[in-house]
């Protein structure tokens, strides 16, 4: 199965396709079988062998949808998906599996800026390799508290804050020292209570453009002269 995005500047090519399975009351012009066709030039971004496994022809379903946001121009977005079937899976769910795919760009945002791991400091492959792994075990254990808080108090894991998680986890970590099994228990729970409450609403249509917010100083750079030069 796989799920993507139709791209604006692509012509749709393809005959139309009657779907057999959808019933004549689900009929829908914007979710329609198309079939495509293999092309006979071999594009120039996949290998020979790749092109010639790829089959003749393809029954893909496409799913168009308007994104309409108060203030914005109405957008036309078609998703292109393998899953044939309109009544096992309407439309309405392809079009929100898709937007929830788009999390794991966030997801990557939140190891990379969040956590600070923009920068690698080690100089050798092997310790550069322990570093990811040390982000990657911070990020899994803030998500699992995450997800305790979600299913405890009854709210959605994904929804809250992995920022203030972090914060909130730092600020009870010292408060665990010394403490006996039955009070740890009562504070780790008090923790989950606060992660909880950093509920963030879902913005919809929130653009987040990948460039710099603020452009920087026109300085120049701070350069090291030797002692010995002369002035």
């Amino acid at each position: 199965m796989w799920l993507r995005l139709l791209h604006q500047g692509r012509v749709v090519k393809g005959k139309k396709k009657k779907n057999k399975n959808q019933k004549k009351s689900r009929k829908n012009p914007h979710d329609r079988l198309i079939l495509w066709t293999k092309p006979k030039r071999k594009p120039k971004d996949i290998s020979q062998e790749d092109f010639d496994s790829t089959p003749d022809d393809l029954v893909v379903r496409e799913v168009h949808a308007y994104i309409c946001i108060p203030g914005f121009r109405t957008e036309e977005i078609t998703v292109v998906t393998t899953l044939l079937d309109a009544i096992e899976y309407p439309a309405h769910d392809i079009l929100k599996l898709y937007d929830k795919r788009w999390e794991a760009e966030i997801n990557l945002r939140h190891i990379k800026t969040t956590l600070g791991m923009d920068i690698l400091t080690c100089k050798t492959p092997e310790m550069v390799r322990k570093e990811i792994y040390t982000y990657l075990l911070a990020y899994n254990l803030l998500r699992t508290i995450m997800y305790q808080a979600g299913t405890t108090f009854d709210t959605e894991p994904t929804r809250l804050s992995l920022q203030a998680t972090r914060q909130h986890l730092k600020n009870f970590t010292s408060e665990f020292i010394h403490k006996t099994k039955v009070r740890g228990q009562k504070l780790y729970r008090i923790m989950l209570q606060t992660v909880a409450d950093s509920y963030e609403k879902k913005r919809v249509g929130r653009v987040e453009p990948r460039v710099k917010k603020r452009r920087p100083k026109a300085y120049p750079r701070f350069a090291r002269t030797s002692s010995n030069s002369s002035s």
